[in-house]
């Protein structure tokens, strides 16, 4: 009985979610995840640490040789540096996180407070100092953010969408009846949603390349004792985040088109 009851209920709320909550829910899935990468490395929430737009860690491997090298010998002075170090450094858009020993991480958007919790033996070649002037002097997150202010305006203009409601015609019979948008309005959403879909591309792409870029320069520099690598769960964000906002600019424009086309056929 209680099934029934909820199968009926839904059969009479489907009719009343309308287009326009579909590109709402798009809107806000993108929102979520682009805020969430945002706060890759702010805190030691869990799965927060996990995403990260770069990593440095210690870590002893073959070196790698090639005849550009003046000094392949430096990689032996290198690890005898590091000796057995084993730190690791994330870096978010707002944070740092460091796990000093392979135990528990530590995040922080203050650097000096970072390095002030581990010894020297513990990061012999300033990793915690790189990944900061990676945060502080590359990357650009106010794109994203602007983004998402945007995305959210937009969010609120659907909702001034009309909606169905129950009309009594001529002969005194109730009918469900859904006005158009308004065009002006749906024209500012398709603009406001088109402008931060570009802004998130741009900054998807900034990330990646300085990403790449960061990690492949560290990795030789540090040849044989330092590892690196770019955050998948970040770079999943940022795209996923970017496909939805370009859905649903093209949903937006496929309802206005449609819109217009009605109105011409309605006129003719």
């Amino acid at each position: 009985m209680a099934n029934m009851r909820f199968a009926v209920g839904l059969r009479r709320l489907i009719p009343f979610f309308g287009y326009h909550h579909v590109l709402m829910f798009l809107i806000a899935a993108g929102i979520i995840l682009l805020s969430l990468l945002l706060a890759g490395c702010s805190s030691t929430s869990p799965g927060i640490p996990n995403i990260f737009l770069i990593s440095l860690y210690y870590q002893n491997y073959p070196p790698s040789f090639n005849p550009a090298q003046v000094d392949p010998g430096v990689t032996t002075a290198i690890a005898n540096i590091v000796g057995q170090a084993q730190l690791e450094v994330r870096v978010g858009y707002f944070g740092i996180c460091i796990n000093p020993d392979g135990g528990a991480f530590l995040c922080s958007n203050n650097a000096s407070s970072l390095a002030s919790q581990v010894s020297v033996d513990q990061d012999p070649l300033n990793l915690i100092w790189v990944a900061s002037t990676f945060k502080d002097s590359i990357v650009f997150p106010y794109l994203i953010i602007v983004a998402i202010v945007l995305a959210f305006i937009c969010f609120i203009l659907l909702a001034t969408f009309p909606g169905w409601h129950e009309e009594t015609d001529e002969r005194g019979s109730e009918r469900d009846v859904k006005p158009f948008p308004s065009r002006p309005v749906s024209q500012v959403a398709l603009a406001l949603i088109f402008v931060a879909s570009v802004f998130v591309l741009v900054s998807v792409l900034w990330q990646h390349t300085a990403s790449v870029a960061a990690s492949t320069i560290a990795q030789d520099l540090g040849n044989g004792s330092v590892k690196s690598g770019v955050g998948t769960t970040a770079m999943i964000l940022g795209w996923f985040g970017f496909a939805l906002f370009i859905i649903v600019t093209i949903g937006l424009l496929v309802m206005i088109l449609s819109i217009s086309l009605l109105d011409r056929l309605t006129d003719d």
